[in-house]
């Protein structure tokens, strides 16, 4: 601590200050407790000059101590926080989804992280699932001689199966689909606060479509519900924190915002909001997607290069003049004379 404090003394530090300062403190935060370390990535956090090898010593350690600077510093570069996505945890990700004025370099590294994460969750079931089916095929494979008891108990097991086949006939029971809406994970939350705080409509659309596995059609059209009632019945379903609910709404719509009798109208919204309902409503929607999802050509609203709207003025075509015929030249009295 007291190498971090002479460090932050110095206004404008020189190359060798920065340099003296990278090679003690390396030594000095690995040998440090964790509360130590803790305090000195919280203290400078709050530094504008810091080497990026300290920098990223720094965001490598755990997430207990690294997150506050993650979330905080103004120091690391882009380049770092790169690598801190791409090497660390899904927490370190989390972090630093949360900071200010993120680039669009370490957004598309955020994005390509979660992707990669989820690929690999796949690729793991399926391999479990062809583990499992191997050691089943094997175990039918040895032959054995089954004993007294064995036959017994497997008998009782056939017994069991078909009184539970006739219960089942008896009482016309469904067979359960599983569930089409899954819980908010927590690097696709933070995305969802950073584009609602930074005003990117359209990237906050794309990503609450991404969070229900849905088009971008439904998405959008939940967020161009100006009341906000979609909005909220969405993130009440994909159980987002109360919190980071009543900071989107108010974000996204600040007529939210107004104050009656001691509460907002974002309050009152997610009061109101039954997490059993929510969830049917917007599991329909999901259902309604996914069924017309394929043919439906929909051109974004809230993309940036949408088409001129022709209703607009300024968006009447032009009538292109005849390549054969000669303009008369303008006497000078009319064109001095404005539109």
């Amino acid at each position: 601590m007291a190498t971090v404090t002479g460090f932050e003394g110095l206004r404008h530090p020189r190359k060798s200050d920065m340099k003296q300062f990278s090679e003690l403190f390396e030594p000095l935060f690995l040998s440090s407790s964790d509360e130590a370390r803790r305090q000195a990535a919280a203290a400078l956090s709050q530094c504008p000059h810091l080497p990026q090898t300290v920098a990223l010593q720094i965001g490598s350690a755990p997430i207990s101590i690294a997150a506050i600077f993650l979330t905080r510093s103004t120091s690391i570069d882009d380049r770092t926080l790169i690598a801190i996505i791409r090497s660390q945890s899904p927490a370190h990700s989390t972090a630093i989804a949360r900071r200010e004025n993120l680039s669009p370099q370490v957004v598309d590294t955020l994005v390509e992280r979660r992707h990669t994460l989820g690929s690999l969750a796949q690729q793991a079931r399926i391999l479990r699932s062809s583990q499992s089916e191997q050691l089943s095929l094997q175990a039918e494979t040895v032959p054995s001689t089954p004993s007294p008891d064995d036959m017994q108990q497997r008998q009782l097991r056939e017994e069991n199966l078909r009184r539970e086949l006739k219960s089942l006939a008896l009482t016309n029971r469904q067979v359960q689909t599983p569930p089409l809406l899954q819980p908010v994970a927590a690097l696709q939350e933070a995305l969802l606060v950073r584009f609602a705080r930074s005003g990117e409509t359209n990237l906050f659309a794309a990503t609450l479509s991404a969070a229900l596995d849905a088009s971008p059609l439904l998405g959008e059209r939940i967020v161009l519900d100006i009341s906000g009632q979609q909005l909220a019945a969405t993130l009440n379903a994909l159980s987002l924190n109360r919190i980071d609910q009543m900071f989107i709404l108010q974000a996204l719509y600040p007529h939210l915002g107004e104050r009656i009798g001691g509460t907002t109208r974002a309050e009152v919204l997610i009061e109101t909001s039954n997490p059993v309902t929510s969830r049917e409503r917007v599991e329909a929607w999901l259902r309604a997607d996914r069924y017309t999802g394929d043919s439906v050509t929909h051109e974004p609203h809230l993309a940036a290069d949408r088409a001129a709207d022709p209703r607009q003025a300024n968006a009447r075509p032009t009538n292109a003049r005849p390549s054969g015929v000669e303009h008369t030249a303008i006497p000078h009295k009319r064109r001095s004379f404005g539109r």
